[in-house]
């Protein structure tokens, strides 16, 4: 049997989640066009997986003990992709990053420290950072934290302040500053991932209690539009690319809540030796004047 390594990584997102809608945003895919992924799996497998019912989604028996095999299935193939490209591509780096960090710097010096080799720039989706270096289709990942660290080595750079994205006209959006109590009753834009959301709605709050919840944004701009509709407000890192992106919308500075951490990811198997060296270059170029590298 030829099993497709594409609808068995469906098959462990699925499980993981036990639900198809976020197991399809995690994905990047339609819900329908999901389930069509995984009802292909279970015909080519001629067994039914999932139990889909008004309660949810739950693995089946079969489903229980397809899991651990497919998670080990494509471990290998990863593992073989990866060690291929060791061999195959050693002077190839493909360098990922996220949001509005900026990395041309560390790419430059990269390349004018190591003439010859051949790096590959990666815009990543914010949720995408992990999945992309454990897939290999990045070697290493410029990232803002949170995401899911499991079998990464992970290097920070520096850290830097956070913002609230306020419509003008707001009534905090002329403060020099602002801190969490001023804006504690206003919903702020959600996320599907939970340590993402808890992190950017900063919650629960001190005393424990939820953050009023607003719309929830998959993307940069369905955030920036929620806030400028009146919809919501929302936490926002303060670096180039963030503050206040459209003119209609107002960045002021939080104070007494933690700043969000940059860093550099990579598989902590099979790491290029050009790894090291774009790390290198990362803490040499990307660390912004005045920020003190970590």
């Amino acid at each position: 049997m030829d099993l497709d390594l594409r609808f068995v990584r469906y098959f462990t997102v699925v499980a993981r989640h036990e639900n198809f809608g976020r197991a399809a945003a995690e994905l990047r895919l339609a819900q329908p066009t999901l389930s069509r992924y995984i009802r292909r799996l279970e015909q080519d497998l001629g067994v039914q997986l999932f139990e889909r019912s008004s309660r949810g989604t739950q693995l089946t028996e079969a489903g229980v003990s397809f899991r651990p095999l497919a998670e080990t299935l494509l471990d290998d193939a990863a593992r073989a992709v990866a060690q291929v490209l060791q061999v195959a591509t050693p002077h190839r780096l493909t360098v990922g990053y996220v949001g509005g960090l900026i990395i041309t710097p560390a790419v430059a010096h990269l390349k004018r420290t190591n003439p010859g080799i051949d790096v590959r720039t990666l815009h990543l989706h914010w949720s995408d950072a992990h999945a992309a270096l454990l897939d290999h289709r990045a070697d290493v990942v410029v990232a803002r934290t949170p995401f899911p660290t499991d079998g990464l080595r992970t290097t920070v750079l520096y850290e830097e302040p956070r913002v609230l994205l306020v419509p003008l006209g707001h009534r905090l959006a002329n403060r020099p500053s602002v801190t969490l109590q001023d804006f504690a009753e206003e919903p702020l834009v959600g996320y599907d991932r939970a340590d993402y959301d808890a992190f950017w709605r900063v919650t629960p709050r001190p005393d424990g209690s939820p953050a009023p919840y607003g719309p929830v944004a998959d993307v940069w701009h369905d955030k920036l539009e929620s806030v400028a509709s009146g919809a919501a407000l929302a936490v926002a890192p303060s670096g180039p690319g963030n503050g206040a992106p459209r003119p209609d919308l107002i960045a002021v500075p939080v104070e007494g809540i933690a700043w969000s951490t940059i860093v550099v990811a990579s598989r902590l198997e099979h790491r290029k030796p050009l790894v090291a060296a774009f790390e290198k270059s990362a803490k040499a170029k990307l660390v912004p004047s005045g920020c003190p590298p970590k």
